[in-house]
């Protein structure tokens, strides 16, 4: 996914698929012998409805695996996930209403120019080496998170979220200022986020520590209400609960340690064996459902919970600078040419929705273009493409100055709709006669290949997390993520006029005017130069056993466990 920098990948652990195959096997074979144990009601029913028990071992499965234990490069869910249940942030963000709310930041205030931030800490904090958490210790993690450490092998993992970091200066031994070289009014959200590569703070000593030393756990200190006491590469991350936690978001009403004394977390990559490691017993609860196991097993009486992912919708970034998606026409056409409905009926479940903007629909300043330029009308596809001379080869693909109109595209396979929803795009789009060829492929090869995107791909299908409209600076901005890749080379765009759009979303916090820019943000986007294809919003979906309780999705459908607990005896 477009969250994911291929200098990251490039740097991470070599992958060995056998050690989860091996895996997946054992949680079948355990299966059989498991299964009459945790199907049981018995006790767990009668403590369902009544106080959260201390207690157990929470088994966990998903898709991804973790790369590193460390929180702050991870960038794949299951390393912004792990990373949340060991670190925490300067502050919540409420995922119903965006709001930002106190955490290890009791309060803040912050200048007119949005260029400088005052944090007042807690001071009843410690990292779980029992060192103090304080103002010199945020100091010493944004200056790495921001600028890095080459003699360590640390990258700067937060220099795009913190862009124009400029210093944080320790006003007193709790207060920290942080400024920036121009206004940045997505900060207050950034010291809130929770998906990748986040801004979890580590202690002096993890600090200290290269990043081959940070591949071992127990080197790895945080704040968060657990410690690592595992990490299996490609197959289980443990984490234990950490004692004399008390310092929970405010938002969340949880007072005290967490009530598990362990998470498992298993990756299992085949979604058929983690339904049956959760129908079997073997684990308690598995993110990634597959849309076609969510109703049999609400059927079964397991609990579906979800939440869509707050950010932009999953998208086609059009390559604004390769034939033939530098033809304004050709992505006007592919944004006009799919049947949203037929994958919406199809293909997604009540879990997900189809895409009306490039944001989702949780994000501050959304706006529904499904009236318009993501509408499904083929035949205004067509005479766009008969009108920039597109005509009708003997295959029935479109063909000018001898060149055919065949569409490469780049993909994920890590969320379960990509490629069935891709594929349908596909089918439609060839009816138009645009050959859009799919390449669906895991992270680690996606990565790879985004390293030659701007040459060889004209479009990469990805979403960016992140609870604020600065998202689609983050992902689109010509300074930034440039997603679709804007240069001299992208015939009839002006460049300037993008940067200039999407840079006003960084200059205020009122949220009308903010409100106003994110319409104007998508107007540009979606509209006047058709640069992105929103084609559905993702969403993190959980099945788990009725015995599991209080499972926190954050504003970026992240998942914490201080409040997670299970009924005795499961």
């Amino acid at each position: 996914m477009s969250d994911l920098r291929s200098t990251l990948a490039n740097a991470g652990v070599p992958r060995r698929r056998w050690r989860w195959v091996a895996a997946a096997v054992a949680v079948v074979v355990i299966a059989g012998i498991v299964v009459a144990v945790v199907r049981g009601g018995g006790s767990g029913e009668a403590t369902a409805a009544g106080q959260p028990v201390r207690g157990g071992t929470l088994q966990f499965a998903l898709i991804d695996y973790q790369r590193s234990p460390d929180p702050q490069w991870g960038t794949n869910y299951a390393e912004s996930l792990i990373g949340n249940n060991i670190t925490d942030k300067l502050t919540w963000q409420d995922p119903a209403t965006g709001e930002i709310t106190p955490w290890l930041a009791q309060s803040w205030e912050y200048n007119s120019d949005l260029t400088e931030f005052t944090f007042h800490l807690r001071r009843d904090v410690t990292f779980s080496d029992g060192s103090p958490f304080d103002a010199e210790v945020v100091k010493a993690n944004f200056d790495q998170y921001v600028h890095g450490d080459p003699a360590l092998g640390i990258l700067p993992n937060g220099a795009s979220l913190l862009r124009g970091y400029r210093e944080t200066q320790v006003l007193d031994p709790y207060t920290v200022k942080i400024s920036f070289a121009q206004p940045l009014a997505s900060f207050l959200q950034a010291s809130s986020f929770t998906a990748n590569a986040q801004p979890g703070f580590l202690s002096l000593s993890t600090l200290k520590l290269s990043a081959d030393q940070r591949t071992d756990p127990t080197k790895v200190i945080g704040t968060g209400p657990f410690v690592y006491e595992s990490w299996e590469p490609q197959v289980k991350t443990v984490l234990a609960r950490r004692a004399g936690y008390h310092w929970s978001p405010p938002a969340l009403h949880h007072e005290g340690e967490a009530y598990l004394d362990k998470v498992v977390f298993n990756t299992i990559p085949e979604a058929s064996v983690r339904t049956g490691s959760l129908v079997s017993g073997t684990v308690d609860a598995t993110l990634d459902v597959g849309t076609t196991d969510e109703k049999p097993l609400a059927d079964q009486g397991f609990q579906i919970i979800h939440r869509g992912v707050s950010g932009t919708a999953i998208y086609f970034a059009f390559n604004s600078s390769l034939f033939p998606t530098n033809d304004i026409a050709v992505r006007k056409a592919i944004q006009l040419g799919w049947d949203r409905q037929a994958i919406e009926k199809t293909i997604l479940t009540p879990s997900y929705s189809i895409a009306k903007s490039i944001l989702e629909p949780s994000v501050p300043g959304f706006a529904d273009y499904s009236g318009s330029v993501l509408r499904y009308d083929p035949e205004q596809a067509r005479r766009l493409l008969d009108h920039a001379g597109w005509v009708p080869g003997a295959d029935g693909i479109r063909v000018k100055d001898g060149r055919k109109l065949t569409v490469k595209l780049l993909g994920i396979s890590n969320l379960v709709v990509n490629k069935p929803a891709y594929e349908s795009v596909q089918q439609d789009l060839r009816e138009i006669g645009i050959d859009l060829q799919l390449t669906v492929v895991p992270i680690p090869d996606y990565t790879a290949q985004q390293a030659k995107a701007k040459t060889d791909w004209n479009v990469t299908a990805a979403n960016r997390s992140r609870n604020d409209p600065a998202a689609l600076t983050l992902q689109f901005g010509p300074s930034a993520g440039n997603s679709t890749y804007l240069s001299a080379d992208s015939t009839g765009v002006d460049v300037n006029e993008v940067a200039q759009v999407l840079g006003k979303l960084e200059t205020t916090l009122d949220p009308a005017t903010r409100n106003a820019y994110a319409k104007q943000a998508q107007d540009i986007l979606l509209e006047k130069y058709a640069l992105v294809n929103p084609v559905y919003n993702p969403s993190q979906v959980i099945a788990h056993a009725p015995s599991v309780h209080g499972i926190v999705f954050d504003a970026q459908s992240r998942n914490h466990f201080v409040d997670a607990w299970k009924n005795p005896g499961n």
